[in-house]
């Protein structure tokens, strides 16, 4: 099975972490210290949340601003419209903003928000059945 994480610089560790719980997430213990929390977001999903110092490492360059500028946008699937706006509602709750309004395109239907460092995720539903 291929697997991916998401890694992630984060400004506060403990709020990050906290933000993602709130998503329904759970957090890994066996890879996660004061430097990183890995959050499992499914069996091949992950998001590694590195402190900026940790993060660092794995990079060449700056650590962009994910507050000024766009760089990647994460997406996962929903089953429904309902769990779209239940994850934009989690998310809000829980210290996110609003990135953009929810979208209608044909069969799919999504919402997007920035976690507390600005990290841009979208969440999208799409109506296989074509109706």
């Amino acid at each position: 099975m291929r697997m991916i994480f998401v890694n992630l610089p984060v400004a506060d560790l403990e709020a990050s972490t906290a933000f993602y719980a709130a998503l329904g997430f759970t957090r890994n213990p066996d890879f996660s210290d004061q430097t990183a929390s890995c959050m499992v977001v499914s069996d091949a999903i992950y998001v590694m949340l590195l402190t900026h110092e940790k993060f660092g490492m794995f990079i060449n360059g700056q650590i962009a601003d994910a507050k000024t500028a766009t760089q990647v946008l994460n997406c996962l699937s929903a089953s429904s419209r309902d769990e779209v706006d239940g994850f934009r509602q989690k998310a809000l709750a829980a210290g996110g903003s609003e990135w953009k309004p929810n979208m209608e395109m044909g069969s799919m239907y999504g919402c997007s928000f920035q976690d507390p460092d600005g990290h841009v995720w979208e969440i999208m539903y799409m109506d296989m059945s074509g109706g």
